[in-house]
């Protein structure tokens, strides 16, 4: 069960995939499920929280992430003191009903200690982080910053670039070794993420066109 951000849905049944607040395993644990928290964008897993009814219905009303504190005995909004809320994404319950996934856009570090995660190895997907580095450099620029430079002289030489390193790699790929092919790999993927990003794009818009293609079997 999903409820998804982009869904018109009432604090107690999302109207497109039926999830029910009701049909959460509630007695299990007292009144209270675990919240796995989830970055949308990297996929690492940021912390672990707990949520009542109460604090379910003011997530799903005001699509941040509301806990309710154990140590506090009260709903707690994470950020509220902060400001480095949890803006939900989705929401889905495990195959038990009994414990919750939420997927955010994290506003800041989510651990108290100011790193990103609760759990300081926990594995996420680099690009998405190189992505949003980009676009910090787009919003920002930096003056020392070689991505900077590149947003300046505009998409058409961003695209040339692009198209550089693309022939370098198909070069390096038929006529060099294995870790001049990494390199200019690494050089095409960072080249045509600032690219997407001059052009407003995402790299999940792309993933989105690959994973539609895409026929199992």
């Amino acid at each position: 069960m999903t409820i998804d951000s982009t869904t018109a849905a009432t604090p107690a049944l999302d109207s497109r995939t039926d999830f029910s607040i009701d049909a959460l395993a509630w007695d299990k644990q007292g009144g209270l499920l675990p919240v796995v928290v989830q970055d949308a964008a990297t996929l690492r897993v940021l912390m672990l929280g707990y949520i009542d009814r109460a604090a379910l219905q003011a997530t799903l009303a005001s699509r941040r992430v509301t806990f309710f504190s154990r140590s506090k005995g009260r709903l707690w909004t994470k950020g509220e003191s902060s400001g480095h809320f949890l803006d939900l994404v989705s929401l889905q319950a495990d195959c038990d009903d009994d414990t919750l996934l939420a997927l955010v856009r994290p506003n800041g570090p989510t651990c108290h200690l100011g790193r990103t995660s609760c759990f300081e190895q926990a594995p996420g997907g680099f690009l998405a982080e190189l992505e949003a580095l980009i676009e910090r450099r787009e919003r920002e620029r930096p003056a020392d910053s070689y991505t900077t430079r590149l947003f300046d002289a505009g998409t058409r030489a961003i695209a040339q670039k692009v198209g550089e390193e693309g022939v370098e790699t198909a070069l390096a790929a038929v006529a060099q070794d294995l870790q001049a092919v990494r390199n200019e790999s690494a050089d095409l993927l960072y080249h045509l993420l600032v690219l997407l990003r001059a052009r407003g794009l995402a790299l999940d818009e792309v993933v989105a066109v690959l994973r539609e293609r895409h026929r199992p079997g």
